[in-house]
Protein backbone atom coordinates (compact mmCIF):
# COMPACT_ATOMS: atom_id res chain seq x y z
CA UNK A 1 0.00 0.00 0.00
CA UNK A 2 1.38 3.45 -0.94
CA UNK A 3 0.65 6.71 -1.82
CA UNK A 4 3.31 8.41 -3.94
CA UNK A 5 3.50 12.45 -4.42
CA UNK A 6 4.62 14.59 -6.92
CA UNK A 7 6.01 18.47 -6.84
CA UNK A 8 4.42 20.10 -9.68
CA UNK A 9 6.33 22.64 -12.08
CA UNK A 10 3.57 24.54 -14.31
CA UNK A 11 0.91 26.72 -12.95
CA UNK A 12 -2.19 25.69 -12.27
CA UNK A 13 -3.74 27.81 -13.94
CA UNK A 14 -1.48 27.17 -16.99
CA UNK A 15 -2.46 23.58 -16.93
CA UNK A 16 -6.11 24.11 -15.89
CA UNK A 17 -6.07 26.26 -19.22
CA UNK A 18 -4.54 23.13 -20.85
CA UNK A 19 -7.18 21.01 -19.82
CA UNK A 20 -9.85 22.87 -21.12
CA UNK A 21 -8.31 22.72 -24.39
CA UNK A 22 -7.71 19.04 -24.35
CA UNK A 23 -11.12 18.13 -23.14
CA UNK A 24 -12.65 20.14 -25.92
CA UNK A 25 -10.58 18.82 -28.86
CA UNK A 26 -11.27 15.19 -26.67
CA UNK A 27 -14.73 15.93 -26.44
CA UNK A 28 -15.32 16.49 -29.96
CA UNK A 29 -13.60 13.19 -31.44
CA UNK A 30 -15.29 11.32 -28.79
CA UNK A 31 -18.71 12.34 -29.67
CA UNK A 32 -17.97 11.67 -33.58
CA UNK A 33 -16.72 8.02 -32.85
CA UNK A 34 -19.61 6.91 -30.64
CA UNK A 35 -22.57 7.59 -33.17
CA UNK A 36 -24.24 4.27 -31.96
CA UNK A 37 -23.88 4.95 -28.61
CA UNK A 38 -25.73 8.84 -29.39
CA UNK A 39 -28.98 6.93 -31.06
CA UNK A 40 -29.12 4.15 -28.16
CA UNK A 41 -29.23 7.31 -25.55
CA UNK A 42 -31.83 8.96 -27.18
CA UNK A 43 -34.02 5.72 -27.40
CA UNK A 44 -33.41 4.96 -23.97
CA UNK A 45 -34.11 8.44 -22.83
CA UNK A 46 -37.77 7.48 -23.74
CA UNK A 47 -38.26 5.03 -20.70
CA UNK A 48 -35.06 4.98 -18.19
CA UNK A 49 -34.25 8.71 -16.29
CA UNK A 50 -30.99 9.20 -17.56
CA UNK A 51 -30.99 7.09 -20.34
CA UNK A 52 -29.31 4.60 -17.73
CA UNK A 53 -30.03 1.91 -15.74
CA UNK A 54 -28.49 3.27 -12.66
CA UNK A 55 -27.88 7.16 -12.14
CA UNK A 56 -24.31 6.31 -11.26
CA UNK A 57 -23.89 5.44 -15.20
CA UNK A 58 -25.32 9.22 -16.51
CA UNK A 59 -22.85 11.08 -18.43
CA UNK A 60 -23.01 14.35 -20.41
CA UNK A 61 -23.98 13.91 -23.16
CA UNK A 62 -24.09 10.76 -23.04
CA UNK A 63 -22.72 7.65 -21.62
CA UNK A 64 -21.03 4.97 -23.56
CA UNK A 65 -22.93 1.67 -24.09
CA UNK A 66 -21.22 -1.35 -23.96
CA UNK A 67 -22.18 -4.72 -25.96
CA UNK A 68 -19.49 -7.27 -24.61
CA UNK A 69 -16.34 -7.92 -22.76
CA UNK A 70 -13.82 -11.07 -22.80
CA UNK A 71 -11.19 -11.28 -20.80
CA UNK A 72 -9.49 -7.14 -19.94
CA UNK A 73 -11.12 -6.02 -23.15
CA UNK A 74 -14.50 -4.61 -24.15
CA UNK A 75 -16.56 -3.38 -26.72
CA UNK A 76 -19.33 -0.57 -26.96
CA UNK A 77 -21.97 0.04 -29.44
CA UNK A 78 -19.52 1.33 -32.34
CA UNK A 79 -17.61 -1.56 -31.80
CA UNK A 80 -14.75 0.07 -30.64
CA UNK A 81 -12.57 -2.32 -28.14
CA UNK A 82 -11.09 -1.07 -25.26
CA UNK A 83 -8.57 -2.28 -22.54
CA UNK A 84 -10.89 -2.03 -19.27
CA UNK A 85 -10.04 -0.71 -15.99
CA UNK A 86 -13.52 0.14 -15.16
CA UNK A 87 -14.11 -3.19 -14.34
CA UNK A 88 -17.69 -2.27 -13.20
CA UNK A 89 -16.88 -0.36 -10.45
CA UNK A 90 -14.39 -3.23 -9.08
CA UNK A 91 -17.22 -6.40 -9.19
CA UNK A 92 -14.91 -7.75 -12.50
CA UNK A 93 -12.08 -8.57 -11.10
CA UNK A 94 -12.04 -11.65 -12.50
CA UNK A 95 -12.45 -10.32 -15.61
CA UNK A 96 -15.13 -10.94 -18.37
CA UNK A 97 -16.38 -14.05 -19.83
CA UNK A 98 -13.52 -15.66 -17.82
CA UNK A 99 -14.15 -19.59 -18.88
CA UNK A 100 -14.24 -21.04 -15.09
CA UNK A 101 -16.75 -18.33 -14.29
CA UNK A 102 -18.63 -19.22 -17.94
CA UNK A 103 -18.39 -23.19 -16.78
CA UNK A 104 -19.67 -22.38 -13.18
CA UNK A 105 -22.74 -20.40 -14.92
CA UNK A 106 -23.32 -23.12 -16.93
CA UNK A 107 -22.80 -25.85 -14.60
CA UNK A 108 -25.41 -23.86 -11.83
CA UNK A 109 -28.04 -23.28 -14.60
CA UNK A 110 -28.33 -26.58 -15.78
CA UNK A 111 -29.43 -27.74 -11.69
CA UNK A 112 -31.83 -24.87 -11.79
CA UNK A 113 -31.01 -21.16 -11.20
CA UNK A 114 -33.54 -20.17 -8.20
CA UNK A 115 -35.93 -22.50 -5.45
CA UNK A 116 -36.19 -19.93 -2.82
CA UNK A 117 -35.04 -22.32 -0.49
CA UNK A 118 -31.63 -22.23 1.36
CA UNK A 119 -29.36 -25.26 -0.44
CA UNK A 120 -25.97 -26.43 0.61
CA UNK A 121 -24.12 -25.18 -2.18
CA UNK A 122 -24.65 -21.35 -0.15
CA UNK A 123 -24.08 -23.00 2.67
CA UNK A 124 -20.65 -23.28 1.89
CA UNK A 125 -20.75 -20.13 0.10
CA UNK A 126 -21.04 -18.73 3.43
CA UNK A 127 -18.87 -20.90 5.09
CA UNK A 128 -15.91 -19.83 2.33
CA UNK A 129 -16.67 -16.14 3.39
CA UNK A 130 -17.13 -16.54 7.27
CA UNK A 131 -13.53 -18.12 6.96
CA UNK A 132 -11.72 -15.55 5.06
CA UNK A 133 -13.38 -12.61 7.04
CA UNK A 134 -12.97 -14.56 10.26
CA UNK A 135 -17.03 -13.92 11.04
CA UNK A 136 -19.18 -15.99 13.22
CA UNK A 137 -22.42 -15.92 11.47
CA UNK A 138 -23.45 -14.32 7.64
CA UNK A 139 -26.80 -13.87 5.76
CA UNK A 140 -27.23 -12.75 2.21
CA UNK A 141 -28.32 -10.37 0.00
CA UNK A 142 -28.56 -8.70 -3.58
CA UNK A 143 -26.64 -5.36 -3.30
CA UNK A 144 -24.29 -3.52 -1.47
CA UNK A 145 -27.25 -1.19 0.18
CA UNK A 146 -29.31 -4.20 0.70
CA UNK A 147 -26.27 -5.02 2.91
CA UNK A 148 -25.60 -2.38 4.69
CA UNK A 149 -29.12 -1.53 5.15
CA UNK A 150 -29.46 -4.63 7.26
CA UNK A 151 -26.70 -4.12 9.10
CA UNK A 152 -27.97 -1.38 10.24
CA UNK A 153 -30.64 -2.53 10.85
CA UNK A 154 -29.13 -5.18 13.18
CA UNK A 155 -26.94 -2.14 14.83
CA UNK A 156 -30.47 -0.78 16.02
CA UNK A 157 -31.82 -3.33 17.30
CA UNK A 158 -28.46 -4.42 19.66
CA UNK A 159 -28.39 -1.22 21.18
CA UNK A 160 -31.89 0.01 21.30
CA UNK A 161 -30.34 3.70 19.63
CA UNK A 162 -31.44 5.13 16.29
CA UNK A 163 -28.31 7.35 15.18
CA UNK A 164 -25.88 6.30 12.90
CA UNK A 165 -22.57 7.89 12.57
CA UNK A 166 -21.07 7.98 9.04
CA UNK A 167 -17.64 9.07 7.52
CA UNK A 168 -18.01 12.63 5.82
CA UNK A 169 -18.14 12.03 1.77
CA UNK A 170 -18.46 8.32 2.21
CA UNK A 171 -21.22 6.53 0.01
CA UNK A 172 -23.16 3.19 1.81
CA UNK A 173 -26.30 2.47 -0.55
CA UNK A 174 -28.87 4.50 -1.72
CA UNK A 175 -31.03 3.63 1.38
CA UNK A 176 -32.85 6.65 3.50
CA UNK A 177 -30.39 5.79 6.47
CA UNK A 178 -27.16 6.69 5.26
CA UNK A 179 -28.67 8.78 2.11
CA UNK A 180 -26.39 12.22 3.49
CA UNK A 181 -22.80 14.12 3.32
CA UNK A 182 -22.17 11.88 -0.04
CA UNK A 183 -19.97 14.35 -1.95
CA UNK A 184 -21.58 17.62 -0.30
CA UNK A 185 -20.71 20.64 -2.08
CA UNK A 186 -18.73 22.74 -0.49
CA UNK A 187 -21.28 25.69 0.50
CA UNK A 188 -23.50 22.62 1.92
CA UNK A 189 -20.54 21.14 4.39
CA UNK A 190 -20.87 23.00 7.35
CA UNK A 191 -17.66 23.66 9.46
CA UNK A 192 -14.62 21.13 10.51
CA UNK A 193 -15.96 21.26 13.70
CA UNK A 194 -19.21 19.77 13.02
CA UNK A 195 -19.87 18.84 9.80
CA UNK A 196 -22.79 19.37 7.96
CA UNK A 197 -25.67 16.28 7.50
CA UNK A 198 -26.60 17.43 4.05
CA UNK A 199 -29.28 15.19 2.07
CA UNK A 200 -28.18 13.60 -1.12
CA UNK A 201 -31.90 13.00 -2.79
CA UNK A 202 -35.30 14.33 -2.57
CA UNK A 203 -37.68 11.79 -0.96
CA UNK A 204 -35.98 11.13 2.16
CA UNK A 205 -38.00 11.09 5.32
CA UNK A 206 -38.36 15.63 6.49
CA UNK A 207 -36.74 14.59 9.99
CA UNK A 208 -34.06 11.27 9.09
CA UNK A 209 -31.07 14.12 9.43
CA UNK A 210 -31.89 13.82 13.39
CA UNK A 211 -30.59 10.30 12.81
CA UNK A 212 -27.48 11.11 11.17
CA UNK A 213 -24.02 11.96 12.96
CA UNK A 214 -20.56 12.93 10.81
CA UNK A 215 -17.31 12.59 11.04
CA UNK A 216 -13.92 13.38 9.25
CA UNK A 217 -12.20 9.97 7.78
CA UNK A 218 -8.24 9.94 9.93
CA UNK A 219 -9.58 11.80 12.94
CA UNK A 220 -10.45 9.63 16.02
CA UNK A 221 -10.13 12.50 18.64
CA UNK A 222 -12.77 14.32 16.32
CA UNK A 223 -14.79 11.05 16.76
CA UNK A 224 -14.27 10.82 20.58
CA UNK A 225 -15.67 14.20 21.11
CA UNK A 226 -18.90 13.15 18.95
CA UNK A 227 -19.54 10.10 21.50
CA UNK A 228 -18.85 11.87 24.14
CA UNK A 229 -21.87 14.13 22.97
CA UNK A 230 -23.80 11.74 21.75
CA UNK A 231 -22.39 7.87 22.54
CA UNK A 232 -26.17 6.92 24.12
CA UNK A 233 -27.69 7.83 20.77
CA UNK A 234 -25.86 6.58 18.64
CA UNK A 235 -26.22 2.63 17.03
CA UNK A 236 -23.36 2.26 15.10
CA UNK A 237 -20.25 3.72 13.04
CA UNK A 238 -20.39 2.61 9.42
CA UNK A 239 -17.57 3.11 7.23
CA UNK A 240 -15.03 2.23 4.73
CA UNK A 241 -11.85 0.78 6.22
CA UNK A 242 -10.09 2.61 3.60
CA UNK A 243 -12.28 5.11 1.68
CA UNK A 244 -13.15 4.57 -1.97
CA UNK A 245 -15.79 7.36 -2.98
CA UNK A 246 -12.68 10.16 -3.35
CA UNK A 247 -10.35 8.39 -5.52
CA UNK A 248 -8.45 6.08 -2.58
CA UNK A 249 -7.77 7.57 1.23
CA UNK A 250 -5.78 5.23 3.36
CA UNK A 251 -6.18 5.20 6.84
CA UNK A 252 -3.54 6.62 9.12
CA UNK A 253 -1.78 4.56 11.17
CA UNK A 254 -3.20 3.68 14.43
CA UNK A 255 -6.53 4.97 13.30
CA UNK A 256 -8.68 1.96 12.64
CA UNK A 257 -7.44 0.72 15.81
CA UNK A 258 -8.69 3.93 18.23
CA UNK A 259 -11.87 3.79 16.13
CA UNK A 260 -12.49 0.22 17.04
CA UNK A 261 -11.73 1.13 21.15
CA UNK A 262 -13.66 3.66 20.75
CA UNK A 263 -16.64 1.74 19.44
CA UNK A 264 -16.19 -0.53 22.41
CA UNK A 265 -16.01 2.21 25.07
CA UNK A 266 -19.37 4.07 23.49
CA UNK A 267 -21.39 0.69 23.21
CA UNK A 268 -21.13 1.30 19.45
CA UNK A 269 -21.99 -1.12 16.98
CA UNK A 270 -18.51 -0.95 14.46
CA UNK A 271 -19.45 -1.71 10.75
CA UNK A 272 -17.29 -2.09 7.95
CA UNK A 273 -18.24 -1.42 4.47
CA UNK A 274 -16.09 -3.33 2.53
CA UNK A 275 -18.98 -3.56 -0.66
CA UNK A 276 -15.47 -2.31 -2.47
CA UNK A 277 -12.55 -3.39 -1.09
CA UNK A 278 -13.69 -6.94 -0.01
CA UNK A 279 -12.22 -9.34 -2.36
CA UNK A 280 -10.57 -6.77 -4.46
CA UNK A 281 -7.45 -6.20 -1.47
CA UNK A 282 -6.91 -9.03 -0.08
CA UNK A 283 -8.68 -12.53 0.40
CA UNK A 284 -10.24 -11.31 3.75
CA UNK A 285 -10.43 -7.71 1.86
CA UNK A 286 -9.52 -4.30 4.04
CA UNK A 287 -10.07 -6.81 7.53
CA UNK A 288 -7.23 -8.18 6.89
CA UNK A 289 -5.43 -6.03 5.31
CA UNK A 290 -5.36 -3.68 7.96
CA UNK A 291 -5.78 -5.89 10.97
CA UNK A 292 -8.64 -4.80 12.19
CA UNK A 293 -11.88 -6.48 13.21
CA UNK A 294 -15.08 -4.71 12.90
CA UNK A 295 -18.66 -5.95 14.64
CA UNK A 296 -19.95 -6.25 11.14
CA UNK A 297 -19.07 -6.47 7.78
CA UNK A 298 -20.68 -5.74 4.81
CA UNK A 299 -20.27 -7.04 1.39
CA UNK A 300 -21.33 -7.13 -2.38
CA UNK A 301 -19.54 -6.29 -6.24
CA UNK A 302 -16.33 -8.32 -6.28
CA UNK A 303 -18.02 -11.48 -4.34
CA UNK A 304 -19.78 -13.67 -6.90
CA UNK A 305 -18.03 -13.45 -10.41
CA UNK A 306 -19.83 -10.47 -11.65
CA UNK A 307 -23.42 -12.24 -10.42
CA UNK A 308 -25.44 -10.21 -8.61
CA UNK A 309 -24.91 -10.94 -4.98
CA UNK A 310 -23.89 -9.37 -1.66
CA UNK A 311 -23.74 -10.43 2.10
CA UNK A 312 -23.34 -9.42 5.76
CA UNK A 313 -22.00 -10.79 8.73
CA UNK A 314 -20.25 -10.66 11.99
CA UNK A 315 -20.58 -11.53 15.37
CA UNK A 316 -22.82 -14.27 15.99
CA UNK A 317 -24.87 -12.65 19.03
CA UNK A 318 -25.04 -9.56 16.73
CA UNK A 319 -26.73 -12.04 14.28
CA UNK A 320 -28.64 -14.02 15.42
CA UNK A 321 -30.91 -11.67 16.31
CA UNK A 322 -32.59 -12.30 13.52
CA UNK A 323 -34.29 -14.88 15.29
CA UNK A 324 -35.22 -12.58 17.51
CA UNK A 325 -37.09 -10.17 15.75
CA UNK A 326 -34.81 -8.24 13.29
CA UNK A 327 -36.32 -8.68 9.90
CA UNK A 328 -33.78 -10.12 6.89
CA UNK A 329 -35.56 -11.10 3.57
CA UNK A 330 -34.65 -11.71 0.18
CA UNK A 331 -36.71 -13.72 -2.74
CA UNK A 332 -33.11 -14.41 -4.07
CA UNK A 333 -30.82 -14.36 -1.10
CA UNK A 334 -27.66 -16.65 -1.68
CA UNK A 335 -29.69 -18.48 -5.08
CA UNK A 336 -27.72 -21.50 -6.09
CA UNK A 337 -26.55 -19.87 -9.15
CA UNK A 338 -24.82 -17.17 -7.46
CA UNK A 339 -23.46 -18.98 -4.48
CA UNK A 340 -22.15 -21.60 -6.98
CA UNK A 341 -20.39 -19.27 -9.11
CA UNK A 342 -19.44 -17.35 -5.74
CA UNK A 343 -18.08 -20.25 -4.11
CA UNK A 344 -15.92 -21.05 -7.51
CA UNK A 345 -14.37 -17.93 -7.64
CA UNK A 346 -13.34 -17.83 -4.26
CA UNK A 347 -12.11 -21.23 -3.93
CA UNK A 348 -10.39 -21.56 -7.50
CA UNK A 349 -9.81 -17.87 -9.12
CA UNK A 350 -9.28 -15.13 -5.77
CA UNK A 351 -6.73 -17.29 -4.60
CA UNK A 352 -3.15 -16.13 -2.60
CA UNK A 353 -1.54 -16.65 -5.73
CA UNK A 354 -4.11 -14.44 -7.49
CA UNK A 355 -3.74 -11.55 -5.13
CA UNK A 356 -0.14 -11.71 -5.70
CA UNK A 357 -0.58 -11.59 -9.08
CA UNK A 358 -3.07 -8.20 -8.42
CA UNK A 359 -0.40 -6.53 -6.38
CA UNK A 360 1.68 -7.42 -8.87
CA UNK A 361 0.35 -5.90 -11.82
CA UNK A 362 -1.28 -2.51 -9.34
CA UNK A 363 2.13 -1.80 -8.14
CA UNK A 364 3.58 -1.61 -11.67
CA UNK A 365 0.63 0.27 -12.80
CA UNK A 366 0.92 2.72 -9.83
CA UNK A 367 4.82 3.10 -10.47
CA UNK A 368 4.85 3.65 -13.57
CA UNK A 369 2.06 6.23 -13.75
CA UNK A 370 3.94 8.10 -10.29
CA UNK A 371 6.98 8.20 -12.70
CA UNK A 372 5.16 10.06 -15.12
CA UNK A 373 3.94 12.62 -13.19
CA UNK A 374 7.06 13.43 -11.43
CA UNK A 375 8.77 13.48 -15.52
CA UNK A 376 6.03 16.36 -16.37
CA UNK A 377 5.67 17.83 -12.98
CA UNK A 378 1.88 17.13 -12.68
CA UNK A 379 0.31 17.78 -9.84
CA UNK A 380 -0.85 14.87 -8.30
CA UNK A 381 -0.57 11.62 -6.52
CA UNK A 382 -0.88 7.66 -6.73
CA UNK A 383 -2.28 5.27 -4.29
CA UNK A 384 -1.74 1.54 -4.56
CA UNK A 385 -4.29 -0.99 -3.05
CA UNK A 386 -4.16 -4.72 -4.46
CA UNK A 387 -6.22 -4.85 -7.22
CA UNK A 388 -7.72 -1.23 -6.86
CA UNK A 389 -5.31 1.97 -7.50
CA UNK A 390 -5.57 5.85 -8.74
CA UNK A 391 -4.43 9.35 -9.77
CA UNK A 392 -5.57 11.79 -7.97
CA UNK A 393 -5.08 15.21 -8.96
CA UNK A 394 -3.84 17.04 -5.87
CA UNK A 395 0.15 16.79 -5.11
CA UNK A 396 0.05 15.55 -0.88
CA UNK A 397 -2.02 12.29 -0.37
CA UNK A 398 -5.71 12.65 1.04
CA UNK A 399 -6.42 12.39 4.35
CA UNK A 400 -10.49 13.64 4.34
CA UNK A 401 -13.26 14.20 2.05
CA UNK A 402 -11.78 18.06 2.51
CA UNK A 403 -8.59 17.43 0.83
CA UNK A 404 -10.82 15.55 -1.87
CA UNK A 405 -12.20 19.38 -2.82
CA UNK A 406 -8.80 20.53 -3.04
CA UNK A 407 -7.75 17.79 -6.39
CA UNK A 408 -8.29 19.89 -9.48
CA UNK A 409 -11.39 18.34 -11.16
CA UNK A 410 -10.75 19.83 -14.94
CA UNK A 411 -7.51 17.59 -15.00
CA UNK A 412 -9.53 14.40 -14.60
CA UNK A 413 -11.79 15.79 -16.99
CA UNK A 414 -9.68 16.15 -19.37
CA UNK A 415 -7.79 12.79 -18.97
CA UNK A 416 -10.80 10.78 -19.57
CA UNK A 417 -11.94 11.36 -23.20
CA UNK A 418 -8.22 11.36 -23.76
CA UNK A 419 -8.28 7.84 -22.60
CA UNK A 420 -11.17 6.59 -24.10
CA UNK A 421 -10.15 7.79 -27.44
CA UNK A 422 -6.97 5.97 -27.32
CA UNK A 423 -8.85 2.57 -26.07
CA UNK A 424 -8.57 2.80 -22.46
CA UNK A 425 -12.03 2.46 -20.64
CA UNK A 426 -12.01 4.18 -17.02
CA UNK A 427 -14.82 4.99 -14.66
CA UNK A 428 -16.54 8.25 -15.42
CA UNK A 429 -15.80 10.42 -12.31
CA UNK A 430 -12.69 11.51 -10.62
CA UNK A 431 -13.70 10.36 -7.43
CA UNK A 432 -13.63 6.28 -8.33
CA UNK A 433 -10.88 4.49 -9.03
CA UNK A 434 -9.09 1.84 -11.39
CA UNK A 435 -9.63 -1.94 -10.62
CA UNK A 436 -7.65 -4.96 -12.24
CA UNK A 437 -8.47 -8.39 -12.90
CA UNK A 438 -6.83 -11.63 -12.85
CA UNK A 439 -6.95 -11.60 -16.97
CA UNK A 440 -5.51 -8.21 -17.21
CA UNK A 441 -1.66 -8.35 -18.38
CA UNK A 442 1.72 -7.00 -18.09
CA UNK A 443 0.88 -5.49 -21.86
CA UNK A 444 -2.28 -4.28 -20.83
CA UNK A 445 -0.71 -2.26 -17.74
CA UNK A 446 2.12 -1.12 -20.07
CA UNK A 447 -0.60 0.29 -22.32
CA UNK A 448 -2.06 2.25 -19.71
CA UNK A 449 1.01 3.91 -18.80
CA UNK A 450 1.91 4.72 -22.35
CA UNK A 451 -1.80 6.76 -22.65
CA UNK A 452 -1.58 8.30 -19.40
CA UNK A 453 2.15 9.71 -20.12
CA UNK A 454 0.80 10.78 -23.55
CA UNK A 455 -1.72 13.05 -21.54
CA UNK A 456 0.55 14.44 -19.34
CA UNK A 457 2.88 15.49 -22.15
CA UNK A 458 0.34 16.95 -23.52
CA UNK A 459 -1.41 18.70 -20.75
CA UNK A 460 2.42 19.55 -19.78
CA UNK A 461 2.97 21.84 -23.29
Amino acid sequence: MTATTSHPTASADQLIERAKRIRETEMARLLERTQGSARLFERASRILPFGVVSSFQKMQPYPLYLTRGQGSHVWDQDGREYLDFHNGFGAMVVGHAHPRVVEAITEAAGRGTHFAVTTEVAVEFGEEICRRFHLEAIRFANSGTEATMDAIRVARAATGRDVVCKIEGSYHGHHDAVMFSVLPNADLMGGRDRPARAPVSKGLVKDAAKYIEVVPFNDAAHLERVLAERGKEIACLIMEPAMMNIGIVVPEPGYLQRVRQLCDQYGVVFIFDEIKTGFTIAAGGATERFGVQPDLICLAKAISGGLPAAAFGGKKDLMFLIEQGVSQMGTYNGNPLVAHVGLVVLRELLTPDGYRYLARLGTRLVEGCQRVIETHGIPAHTVDLGAKGCVSYRPTPLRNYRDFLDTKPDLFAASYPWLLNRGIFMTPGDEEQWTLSLQHTDADVDRYIEVFAEFCTALAG
